[in-house]
């Protein structure tokens, strides 16, 4: 199978007749095999009613509904371990990606071998007050990551299917997908300018949150790729320097106090610096040491209860 169309979605019951058909005649065109995964983030709407009527007009459309809403990362993981085709291509459904972009990325990956490939909508019908947010949001995530992306947000993304199957998506972690390639050794990822229409039906489901959340996720995909396998590196090296500095401290004092008869020593405020530098290092030291043992031994965090599935 050439291609995997994997479309997260909730409440977007309007757009979903449209988008299918916009897809299926984008891609028959070019005589690809394709399948399109709708996952159903726990819809309250007509969804999954209009999801089951398009299956019975295209056997080409597969889906899975959640039971409940958990977020765009589980919805994009549960579709990525049931895609089956050589290239796996990610959209919103909320008709702001066009499908018209789909042969490219798809020709991207398999003549030119990237592994990933990024949209960058460089026109945007967003309202000034989301634009510059996300301006400065990127350029921070371009100087964290060193990866010079445009566009870490956006939906629409190509990928190797061997990507999709090596990493995992979780909590926030899908605007930090092409990061989570790059520490999964995945290092050819492209860009390509994309298409941005603006919405027709329904509104959006982000809100100003998720700036804050995503610089979070950023500095947590940065910490777990660094040290995710050695988290006695991180802890275990500021936990030695603390104690050695606090060592250093009340060795001084002591060597103080036995040679110069110095008294009063423990009323300056070197000895309490000095004994907070030991119990510091040695807490960091264990938290290295548990994180060591809960990295070996830690369950998946994937598990999300599926109500139907097509």
């Amino acid at each position: 199978m050439n291609l995997s169309l994997v479309i997260p979605l909730k409440n977007e019951a309007e757009s979903l007749p449209e988008l299918e058909a916009w897809i299926r005649r984008v891609v028959e065109a070019h005589r690809l095999t394709y399948e399109i995964i709708f996952v159903d983030d726990g819809s309250t709407d007509d969804s999954w009613a209009i999801i089951e009527a398009l299956r019975a007009a295209n056997p080409q459309v597969r889906a899975i509904k959640f039971r409940r809403n958990y977020g765009k990362s589980a919805a994009l993981h549960v579709g990525f371990q049931a895609a089956q085709g050589q290239v796996v291509i990610t959209l919103d459904a909320d008709l702001q990606d066009s499908p018209d972009e789909i042969p490219e990325l798809y020709r991207m990956i398999v003549e030119e071998g990237y592994d990933l490939v990024s949209g960058w909508k460089k026109r945007r019908h967003d309202p000034l007050e989301k634009r510059l947010p996300s301006k400065l949001f990127n350029a921070v995530a371009r100087w964290m990551s060193g990866i010079p992306l445009h566009d870490f947000n956006c939906g629409l993304k190509a990928y190797k299917q061997s990507v999709v199957k090596a990493i995992e998506v979780y909590g926030e972690m899908h605007r930090w997908i092409p990061v989570l390639a790059k520490w999964a050794g995945f290092r050819r990822i492209g860009e390509k300018v994309v298409e941005h229409r603006a919405r027709r039906y329904g509104h959006s489901k982000f809100g100003w949150e998720r700036y804050i959340n995503g610089f979070l996720d950023l500095l947590s995909v940065y910490f777990v790729g660094k040290f995710g396998k050695r988290p006695m590196h991180f802890f275990g090296t500021l936990g030695v320097l603390s104690f050695l500095i606090g060592f250093v401290f009340l060795a001084y004092l002591s060597w103080a106090k036995l040679v110069y008869k110095e008294y009063g020593i423990a009323d300056r405020p070197l000895f309490f610096f000095g004994i907070l530098a030991l119990i510091v290092g040695t807490q960091l030291f264990l938290t290295g040491f548990l994180a060591e043992i809960i990295n070996r031994n830690s369950p998946t965090r994937n598990e999300y209860l599926i109500e139907k599935e097509i």
